[in-house]
């Protein structure tokens, strides 16, 4: 397998990993409970990021907008693989990702002044798969 595909691949299983860390939080968005696994005392705490008044754009939550994301971009991965060539899309998608998810990191350390471990998470998954894709544009196509 070529390295652009190995690329691919992983942007694709990624994706998958994001999706489900968006969708963790969409339903820790929803819940009225309390997460135990995600409240780590003031400083690290899902629960006050996830339902602040940043937690929406426009009246819908984050968590969705980054699972429809992370959908988007795996399938644009997954069609590049597999030769029809999406890469301005995938590379775009991942470049938007990653400057919302470092806006939404700049809301929790100056203005909520907490923690969210899966905004983190998320935060790490696109910032890998914007390096992936910036490396899949480079690459020559697999003939």
């Amino acid at each position: 397998m070529s390295p652009r595909r190995s690329a691919l691949s992983a942007i694709v299983v990624l994706s998958i990993v994001g999706l489900a860390i968006s969708s963790l939080s969409l339903v820790n968005h929803y819940s009225t409970g309390t997460s135990s696994y995600c409240s780590f005392g003031d400083n690290f705490n899902c629960d006050i990021v996830n339902r602040s008044i940043y937690s929406r754009v426009f009246g819908v939550p984050v968590a969705l907008i980054g699972m429809i994301g992370y959908l988007l971009i795996g399938l644009f991965s997954w069609l590049t693989r597999r030769g029809n060539d999406q890469r301005g899309f995938l590379v775009a998608g991942a470049l938007v990702g990653l400057g919302f998810s470092l806006y939404l990191t700049y809301l929790e350390k100056y203005v909520l002044a907490t923690w969210c471990i899966l905004c983190l998470s998320s935060l790490v998954i696109i910032a890998m798969i914007t390096i992936l894709s910036l490396y899949a544009m480079r690459s020559a196509p697999s003939p």
